[in-house]
């Protein structure tokens, strides 16, 4: 399997590419957010967004890229109900970056370029009793700042491409380049397959796969084209390039359309734009403004707070994720930090996922993540007693400290503890004979009976050690 990914990413502004409307559209009543500019009336002329371009430029830095001193917007045309205007504002020959680089495990996927264009709108196929009736055109994404980023066919499996798409995702959440959100569309997956067969190095003819709305549909899409394309080889047959959709239902590519070259596009540079220059200055407090990467972060937390590599990678996945842990880690300080990586990553992710919840949906809060912690590591509260606070937390948003001080803490006292062991010891002479003759798992019998005496309060730790010195 021979890959190349083309991803198109939706730029977090507020406002179109080259207009000044909104760049809302989830949710919007349609045709809401749109003007003459955006719908290609005559004579509306185009206004490059500033904003846009050091947030595109931010992305390219990010991945390794070099930034071309001079960029040119060009027109590409094709007629569809959803391009108004016939052509759409993009990048060809001179596009603002190229030459990146995106580590994944056991590789590095090189990026061939990163240009910036326009979105189109969306047109939604209204269906009558027995056919397609008419179409809709909403133009409210037409204009929406979008950055295309190519890969070169660096990609051997559907499992490297879910690599390479996990850690693109990280990493332009990470720079505030996109919030990512595949289900908004605001990113979206074409890939390029092919097959050759092992040893050869000439690459065989590619199909693109449009329609990828997941990192799954994209491993299984790439799983699907793969079989087809290696039977036909098999069979004799060829591949034909053409672009092909995937059906998530059927679990299988179709054709669409035989693939278009760039001279189909009739690309020309746009009359109404002057070239894009990377200003040096801008390029510099870019660099300068660029946060710490995943890769970085996750190595940090693996020497700052002594965490595996899987628990760093799964905290280190989304910029929102890894800033809740550390401000827990501010509550509750690098000794209980391991506990709290461990609470996050289980307990609350766990509930987070169940609920179908963001972390920044979570009701409870970093601060008090980090007592639960905190009151862990000091033995205020065992594993079986944080579990019962955690639920409440969860329910009622209350602090932890407020609950360990309506009663729900861990009991450490040798005194009161060994009033527990003596009556469980009497209750048990079976446990206690046993226990004496060797037999050590005996003693969990009458830990059971201190731990229904305490009501699950008494320190564990505290109630072996009076029962052995008892004996």
């Amino acid at each position: 399997m021979v890959v190349g990914l083309e991803c198109h990413v939706q730029l977090a502004t507020k406002s179109k590419l080259f207009c000044s409307c909104s760049t809302a559209s989830f949710g919007v009543e349609p045709n809401a957010n749109i003007c003459p500019v955006c719908t290609g009336q005559p004579g509306s002329l185009p206004v490059l967004n500033r904003k846009a371009v050091e947030v595109g430029f931010k992305a390219a830095l990010a991945l390794r890229c070099r930034l071309n001193e001079l960029s040119v917007f060009a027109r590409k045309n094709y007629f569809y109900p959803d391009l108004p205007k016939g052509y759409q504002i993009s990048q060809y020959e001179l596009p603002f970056s190229e030459d990146g680089k995106l580590d994944i495990p056991g590789k590095t996927v090189r990026i061939h370029r990163i240009h910036l264009e326009e979105d189109a709108g969306k047109l939604l196929h209204m269906l009558g009793s027995t056919h397609l009736d008419h179409s809709l055109a909403d133009y409210n994404r037409a204009g929406t700042p979008l950055i295309e980023i190519v890969t070169e066919p660096d990609l051997r499996s559907s499992e490297e491409a879910y690599q390479y798409l996990t850690t693109l995702k990280a990493i332009l959440q990470y720079v505030g380049v996109s919030n990512c959100d595949m289900e908004k569309g605001e990113l979206r997956c074409d890939a390029n397959v092919s097959v050759r067969r092992k040893g050869e190095t000439k690459l065989g003819t590619r199909a693109e796969i449009k329609n990828l709305n997941s990192f799954k549909g994209v491993r299984d899409a790439l799983e699907h084209e793969f079989a087809r394309q290696c039977a036909l080889v098999e069979e004799g047959g060829k591949v034909v390039q053409e672009t092909r959709l995937w059906d998530a239902n059927r679990g299988a590519t179709a054709p669409m359309r035989s693939k278009e070259e760039a001279h189909d596009y009739r690309y020309f540079p746009d009359p109404d734009l002057v070239p894009l220059r990377a200003e040096p200055d801008l390029v510099e407090r870019l660099k300068r403004e660029t946060p710490e990467l995943p890769a970085q972060r996750r190595a940090r937390f693996v020497s700052q707070y002594g965490l595996t590599e899987e628990s760093a990678g799964v905290l280190t996945g989304e910029r929102a994720l890894a800033d809740y842990y550390e401000s827990a880690v501010e509550v509750c300080g690098p000794k209980a930090a391991k506990t709290a990586a461990n609470w996050l990553g289980t307990e609350l992710l766990g509930r987070l996922n169940a609920d179908k919840k963001t972390i920044l949906e979570s009701p409870v809060p970093p601060k008090h993540l980090g007592e639960l912690a905190e009151l862990l590591e000091a033995g205020t509260l065992s594993s079986k007693l944080a579990k019962e606070v955690f639920a409440k937390m969860w329910a009622s948003s209350a602090s932890p400290k407020e609950l360990v001080s309506q009663g729900m803490s861990q009991v450490s006292d040798e005194g009161e503890i060994a009033k527990w062991v003596e009556a469980a010891m009497a209750e048990n002479p079976q446990a206690v004979a046993d226990l004496r003759a060797g037999k050590d798992a005996a003693i969990g019998r009458i830990v059971g009976g201190v731990m229904k005496r305490s009501g699950g309060k008494a320190n564990p730790a505290v109630v072996q050690k009076l029962i052995r010195a008892r004996l």
